[in-house]
């Protein structure tokens, strides 16, 4: 692991700081620690160089773990930046809630050193792979895309969609937006053939966390944006539930992908809080996205 590699530590132990800073050093990473969230949000916002990779305690003063996090998620420029909870909170209520806010993983305290190593090294690598693809991916849809797309087609309808896996049925269309719009092709079908033609080509691995992809429909000359996550339930085979969002418009590229998916990001996080979504008005947002960028 190169020393090009950055870990921001966040935790008001100052034991437990030394100690990480002098471990995560001898393995060749660069460290930077704060002492709460506040701190810490200060420190990333003033960055030019983002870290790698967050590891955060969560009981601390003036700003906890949870809303460094939930700050974290909903700063555009730092919301893909891996985030670990390294804590001595072991309840299984407090690791759900974990889970469910969305973090990379959750670590209680007292932790084996070689296993965290094992762990922040899969997530860099996971994590940079997956911006190497979507450089390349991007690179090639944006000119594919900037030739095939005419001005006709910037004025069709941008249709959104929401997918959910069931054990028994498997995908199935829950909600789409916008309602009363004759098309060509079928909504349900094709959201079937999204989710299926994904997690074939990408695997469970993808599926199962949140990520985004450009896909071009051939069949009925679209492009579709989508993108997956999940949330727990201990109800269900897998113990969460697996979904997808997706735009379909003939004028998608890398670039306005970009924009989708904070929308998406919004919205993920009102499924994951059980919040009603107002697809309509996501609908209106990524409309205008699309034909202004």
């Amino acid at each position: 692991m190169s020393s090009t590699n950055t870990i921001l530590i966040v935790d008001d132990n100052e034991d437990i700081l030394l100690n990480l800073k002098i471990f995560l050093e001898f393995n060749d990473f660069t460290i930077i620690t704060a002492r709460d969230g506040k701190v810490a949000l200060d420190i990333l916002l003033k960055m030019s160089s983002l870290p790698d990779i967050i590891i955060s305690d969560i009981m601390m003063p003036e700003m906890d773990g949870y809303d460094f996090f939930k700050a974290v998620s909903s700063e555009p420029r730092l919301a893909h930046i891996p985030f670990i909870f390294l804590t001595a909170r072991t309840s299984p209520e407090d690791v759900r809630l974990g889970k469910i806010l969305g973090a990379d993983d959750y670590i209680t305290k007292p932790f084996n050193q070689d296993d965290l190593l094992a762990i922040i090294k899969g997530k860099i690598y996971r994590n940079k792979k997956i911006a190497r693809f979507n450089e390349v991916l991007g690179t090639y849809l944006e000119s594919i895309q900037n030739k095939s797309c005419i001005p006709g087609e910037m004025t069709k309808p941008v249709y959104l969609i929401v997918v959910m896996w069931d054990d028994k049925v498997g995908p199935f269309l829950v909600d789409y937006s916008p309602k009363g719009e004759k098309t060509t092709f079928s909504l349900k079908d094709i959201s079937f053939q999204l989710f299926n033609a994904s997690s074939a080509i990408y695997g469970e691995k993808f599926t199962a966390n949140a990520e985004g992809i450009l896909l071009t429909l051939a069949n009925i000359e679209q492009q579709a944006y989508i993108f997956f996550d999940s949330y727990p339930d201990r109800t269900k085979r897998a113990g969460v539930v697996l979904y997808m969002l997706a735009v379909i418009h003939p004028c998608l590229s890398y670039l306005i992908s970009l924009g989708i998916k904070k929308v998406f990001l919004e919205i993920t996080w009102l499924i994951k809080s059980k919040k009603q979504v107002d697809l309509n008005k996501y609908q209106e947002q990524v409309t205008t996205l699309i034909r202004t960028t």
